[in-house]
């Protein structure tokens, strides 16, 4: 049988320490919060009155663009846990990349989401080290926050919160993909 190319899980056997390296670039997440803090500098240092707050409207550029590229990559982070848990050996993974993505789009229904699929990586994590270490709450508040944070305060602090959640999740999985496999019996 083929594999297609490019499956970055082709081989038969994969490992802790292959799944570990799939996992998601959480710096290229804070570097795109830094290029916001840089954006948001710029476009305050061409229109002041951002600072006032009395200008109403599209957000500049300068802040824009690389807020919503943070965003992206957030999406893109969160695909490719879903990707990793879907080849770990022994592990069935309730919820498919694309649905993990694709459900953050449903208004509404993303509040319950953000709380949803963190609870199933989880749930992977805590049964694989077989302890209760990782709190399923703790990404949906981290998301919620950064949102707050972008409606309210700075998008440069709502980006970096999101991919502080994705460094909460990563360390977690890092350390349950390096545990060996609870044996059932």
């Amino acid at each position: 049988m083929a594999t297609p190319v490019g499956d970055p899980f082709a081989a038969s056997g994969v490992s802790g320490s292959d799944l570990i390296a799939r996992l998601p670039k959480i710096w290229i997440g804070y570097l795109l919060a830094f290029a916001t803090l840089i954006g948001e500098t710029i476009a305050v240092a061409r229109h002041p009155d951002l600072v006032k707050g009395t200008e109403i409207g599209v957000p500049p550029l300068e802040i824009y663009l690389p807020a919503f590229v943070g965003l992206v990559y957030w999406l893109v982070c969160i695909h490719r846990y879903h990707v990793v848990l879907a080849h770990v050996p022994g592990w069935k993974h309730p919820i498919s990349p694309a649905r993990a993505v694709w459900f953050h789009f449903i208004p509404i229904f993303v509040v319950y989401w953000v709380f949803r699929w963190p609870a199933a990586i989880a749930d992977f994590v805590n049964q694989r080290l077989a302890a209760n270490v990782m709190n399923k709450w703790t990404v949906g508040f981290c998301f919620f926050a950064s949102l707050l944070c972008r409606l309210f305060l700075d998008a440069s602090l709502h980006v970096a919160l999101l991919f502080f959640a994705c460094t909460y999740i990563s360390g977690f999985l890092q350390r349950a993909l390096a545990a060996p496999a609870p044996q059932h019996g």
